[in-house]
């Protein structure tokens, strides 16, 4: 069988690897248009924020290892420009343009996501950079390097953006940050969206949401973003508004598409074509809680995806149930963790949802260490089930989000989940643990 797939990041090579541990005599090729494969995209930033190491420190594993130890045929370099789903073909070109052709049985687009660019004048000249790829982290990384980068301004509050602000601020550059819509972290319950922007004002970035972008100008001193009644002048501007999944090529082949111009995929991650497969941040998923489609770009699930699309291919009949759109992220001393719906979601989704926000602190009482510890809860007043959960402290809220997460899947009640048997020690937590005393204020509530 001529296993062929278009992209070689986390799902493309998790494919790949898997394809040929279940079928070692497989003809498995990976067409990867970066001279990249298998690295940490997530760990950019934290790399950015240290000038003597290596940004190829985040690769996972050279692109050699793949061909040599595993017989994949590995094609860096390559640009797969377009798919003929009847005659089984991707056509493309080399980096050195040069034409190819591949056939293939089943075909697997792994061609992940790309960053959404705002439409914005002025946007596309030096100075103004993007974080997505390896090599985006190349270039960034040196403008710090060959540059007097003192200021910054980053267009995007999302989570790319915020992880930018502590490594920009740790080479000792001052950042400002703009965006047109209102509100710090939308998505997240009022007074724990504060909490982070008085931690991020504590130290020192401008936090400027609200104000409507017009142009970025080049100026002698530097750059300059305009906005409708403000000016933010920096050395840099970073974009980070969010990105877009990579499925024009599948799109152009004429398979269906879904939320957000994601590739449609079963739970056997098969399109609309049965002899082309899709995985990663380019396809969409399942969400645990509604079993609807939804798309939310995922480390995790873009590494399962492609174990599950290999081992389809290879005739194992493996389904993924679902994602719940778990996320964490660091904002200087702050953790910030999500789970399932906040209520807004909820509602949107048809539920009647019941929504309690509580503090509580990270270890017993009077434990050295002890500090604050934010959690949100939500559930439906229907059924009393558990929709999802929010967390924000200096500690205890990365690893905790997992216990609701694991709740979820599980589908469980908030009385449910009140009666869980969860560990405690004073240098953990206090007794009663501040997911539970949220979930016993909400089930009282519901």
């Amino acid at each position: 069988m001529d296993f062929l797939i278009i992209g070689g990041d986390a799902a493309g090579m998790s494919a790949a690897s898997r394809a040929k541990r279940n079928m070692p005599d497989m003809n498995v090729v990976v067409l990867e248009m970066t001279r990249d494969v298998s690295y940490s995209a997530c760990g950019m930033p934290y790399n950015i924020a240290d000038p003597e190491r290596e940004i190829d420190d985040l690769v996972v594993r050279q692109a050699d290892v793949f061909r040599e130890k595993q017989g994949i045929n590995l094609l860096t370099g390559h640009y797969a420009e377009k798919i003929s789903p009847q005659d089984k073909i991707v056509t493309g070109r080399t980096i050195q343009d040069k034409p190819f052709s591949f056939s293939y049985d089943k075909l697997l687009i792994a061609t992940g996501s790309s960053p959404a660019v705002p439409d914005i004048p002025g946007i596309s000249q030096p100075g103004v950079m993007s974080l997505k790829s390896l090599d985006d982290g190349r270039k960034l990384k040196s403008y710090l390097t060959e540059n007097n980068v003192n200021k910054a301004v980053i267009i995007g509050m999302g989570y790319i953006a915020l992880e930018m602000c502590e490594a920009l601020a740790a080479r000792g550059i001052q950042v400002d940050m703009v965006k047109p819509r209102a509100g710090l972290l939308p998505w997240m319950e009022q007074g724990m969206s504060d909490v982070i922007r008085e931690e991020l004002k504590s130290k020192g970035i401008g936090i400027y949401d609200g104000h409507k972008i017009e142009q970025i100008q080049k100026t002698d001193s530097g750059l300059s973003v305009i906005c409708s009644d403000m000016e933010l002048k920096g050395d840099m501007v970073i974009t980070a508004v969010g990105v877009k999944p990579g499925s024009k090529i599948a799109e152009d082949a004429g398979l269906k598409l879904s939320i957000g111009n994601s590739i449609a995929v079963n739970k056997q991650m098969f399109t609309s074509d049965p002899h082309i497969l899709a995985a990663g941040d380019c396809a969409d998923a399942f969400h645990i809680i509604t079993d609807q489609k939804t798309w939310i770009p995922l480390a995790l699930r873009a590494n399962r995806a492609g174990w599950a699309a290999a081992d389809n291919v290879c005739g194992q009949a493996i389904e993924l149930p679902g994602i719940a759109g778990t996320a964490v992220f660091k904002v200087f001393d702050l953790q910030a963790a999500r789970t399932g719906f906040n209520a807004k979601e909820a509602e949107k989704s048809g539920f009647e949802p019941v929504e309690v926000t509580i503090k509580s602190r990270s270890r017993a009482h009077r434990h050295p260490g002890n500090c604050p510890v934010w959690v949100q809860i939500t559930g439906d007043k229907k059924s009393g089930r558990l929709l999802g959960m929010q967390i924000v402290g200096k500690e205890g809220a990365a690893h905790r989000i997992n216990a609701p997460a694991v709740a979820l899947h599980a589908k469980m009640s908030v009385e449910q989940f009140v009666q869980t048997d969860m560990a405690y020690a004073p240098p953990f937590g206090p007794t009663w643990d501040p997911m539970l005393t949220a979930a016993n204020q909400l089930l009282k509530k519901l």
